[in-house]
């Protein structure tokens, strides 16, 4: 969740650590910090909120010459956004940056704090600062006391720690969160918790496996892996496309991203469709032989993809699917057989939830696959299969075209799986490949549409909530237009599927309750508009979405005439999306950074 960056090099440090969160906020915006180490003295910046105010603190600073610093900027777990909680923490004579967290971190700090340290902050962090200063009196270097540390931590962690005793030295740690090390032709060294924050400054990078370790100073990086052996240095490109890129004249990244989902998933399909068949040249032929069952598993925003890909794989390929909430599948012990393939979906590849949920069904011997929009990420190293999005770089916290990268890939998936299991006529596949052709052209933003839902939008700012209702793949569909809502407007909204209104949720309805009511032509329209019907009865304020005019409705958006219920969950998906952000801004918030969010969740 946190962005760490670090630097050792002659060039303005200051510059380069701040570019670099700049990439990395959207990761966290709670407060940001920084720490320079040069000829043995220490500059240190931090302040609460977004990075501007960090670059106000620190606007008289510059450095010139060799100089090493580290950087951060943080979503809150331990402690309240405030100065003294912000990263980087400080020791007698060192600086530590962290993401994750420390789970026997109270017992840690009370055994320090009998030993004299003094602790200024409520986080778990500050121990890992304290305890390197512990070992540190009784080692013979700096690294020796680094690994002591590390020996006695428990818990997710991603290091880096600088401290006057070896001034020309970064020691770095990485154990289930994300750490990079990049290079360039100039021999300076770089740390990122993600590449976006050193895309145009390194060439090639290493991206550190779980357990692994080291210290770099100056042109030298040790790198070691969890039984201290020595691991050999292997580099690999980097990218020099700043997709991150700005916002080209929308008022948001969030906005930005919505329009250009057309062009993302011509991205997604590309190379894919054949006219006969599905084609994945990144999958092996063998790894769907012997699997009867297929456990979908996620969080957030990619839960709800794969709660839509349930229905698909059980409609297209005939196969039993069940869907896992990741936090809660870590913990209760699932039965698990050989026979099942376990595919987790995530935008980063770095959820952590999830990602501990991977390693699970790996440890059981399943065969995994992962969906995922960032290649080399610690999901896509670990997965027997992968399939990326390709969306690019989302910078708004609040998903929308990770979203639909996701759904297009598992309905490709699922056309793929029914050929394989010969469950799909090929005229029907053929249909359903020509209806993916046209899914760029489908959600592309009408001008007027937008219109409509900027001005509808002044409505919606009140009452005591909303209900978004669908049935079938528009039941998470109504849960995603529910979900983009809460995050980036803070009004109270649930999602459900239609048919359950009169078995509770209905006691809610009154003028003050808002139903935005999913009604595609295509399917189940009748079920669904008798729901609505109910909810209308009651006196709910109703604001229908459908290409059929509904004459119970308070506001009726029409959207087209399509082929196809998958056509149409892809339009009503562009409306919710855009009627969610219209909401937001009206209320006057900050949609791509919306309060007490973060975009890659690498925390529990």
């Amino acid at each position: 969740m946190c962005g760490i960056v670090g630097y050792i090099g002659v060039k303005p440090v200051k510059k380069i650590l701040i570019d670099g969160l700049r990439e990395l906020e959207y990761r966290g915006y709670d407060s940001a910090g920084i720490a320079v180490l040069q000829e043995g003295s220490f500059s240190l910046f931090k302040a609460v909120g977004k990075l501007i105010h960090l670059e106000e603190k620190a606007h008289d600073y510059e450095s010139s010459g060799f100089a090493i610093g580290i950087g951060h900027t943080r979503w809150a777990t331990h402690g309240k956004p405030t100065e003294l909680n912000a990263h980087p923490h400080m020791g007698a004579n060192s600086y530590v940056v962290h993401n994750g967290i420390i789970e026997n971190y109270q017992e840690l700090k009370a055994m320090l704090i009998h030993e004299g340290a003094n602790f200024v902050s409520q986080t778990d962090t500050e121990v890992i600062v304290h305890l390197f200063e512990h070992y540190l009196k009784n080692t013979p270097t700096p690294f020796d006391a680094f690994k002591q540390t590390l020996a006695k931590l428990e818990g997710a962690y991603a290091i880096l720690l600088i401290t006057g005793s070896a001034s020309d030295t970064i020691f770095f740690a990485k154990n289930g969160s994300p750490m990079i090390i990049g290079k360039n032709s100039d021999n300076e060294t770089f740390f990122g918790s993600s590449d976006a924050a050193l895309i145009g400054k390194c060439t090639e990078v290493i991206y550190l496996e779980d357990g692994q370790y080291g210290y770099a100073s100056g042109e030298v990086i040790h790198l070691y892996n969890g039984e201290s052996h020595d691991v050999t240095l292997r580099f690999t490109p980097l990218s020099g496309n700043k997709l991150s890129a700005q916002k080209e004249g929308f008022r948001f990244f969030m906005e930005k991203e919505i329009y250009e989902q057309s062009h993302v998933l011509a991205d997604t399909l590309m190379g894919r469709l054949r006219d006969e068949q599905i084609h994945f040249e990144e999958l092996e032929s063998g790894l769907f032989e012997g699997i009867n069952e297929i456990k979908l598993c996620a969080c957030g925003t990619s839960y709800h993809a794969a709660l839509t890909a349930s229905y698909l794989f059980q409609r297209h390929a005939a196969i039993r699917t069940s869907v896992e909430i990741a936090s809660e599948f870590r913990y209760r012990e699932p039965y698990l057989t050989s026979d099942t393939l376990f595919i987790v979906i995530s935008q980063s590849g770095e959820t952590a939830d999830t990602l501990e949920s991977l390693k699970m069904a790996k440890r059981h011997g399943l065969k995994t696959m992962v969906i995922c929009n960032v290649d080399n990420s610690s999901m896509v190293r670990l997965a027997d299969a992968s399939i990326l999005t390709r969306a690019g770089i989302e910078k708004g916290v609040a998903s929308t075209k990770a979203f639909a990268t996701q759904v297009c890939v598992l309905w490709m998936l699922s056309l793929y799986l029914g050929e394989i299991r010969k469950t799909l006529e090929a005229t029907e596949i053929r249909r359903q490949i020509g209806l993916l052709r046209t899914l760029p052209s489908t959600v592309t933003v009408d001008s007027n549409m937008h219109e409509q839902l900027r001005r509808l939008s002044k409505r919606y700012l009140h009452g005591h909530g909303f209900f978004f209702i669908g049935r079938d793949v528009f039941f998470p569909l109504a849960l995603e237009g529910a979900l983009k809502l809460k995050e980036i407007s803070y009004l109270h909204a649930e999602g459900y599927p239609s048919g359950e209104m009169k078995h509770g949720p209905i006691a809610l309805a009154d003028p003050e309750l808002f139903t935005i009511a999913l009604l595609p032509q295509h399917k189940l329209y009748d079920k669904t508009k008798s729901n609505v019907e109910e909810l209308s009865a009651r006196d709910s304020t109703i604001c229908s979405i459908s290409p059929l005019d509904f004459d119970k409705a308070d506001d009726h958006i029409r959207t087209k005439q399509l082929d196809d219920y998958m056509l149409e969950f892809f339009e009503m998906m562009v409306v919710l999306q855009l009627l969610s952000m219209e909401i937001a801004i009206r209320l006057g918030n900050d949609v791509d950074m919306p309060r007490n969010l973060a975009k890659s969740v690498t925390v529990e």
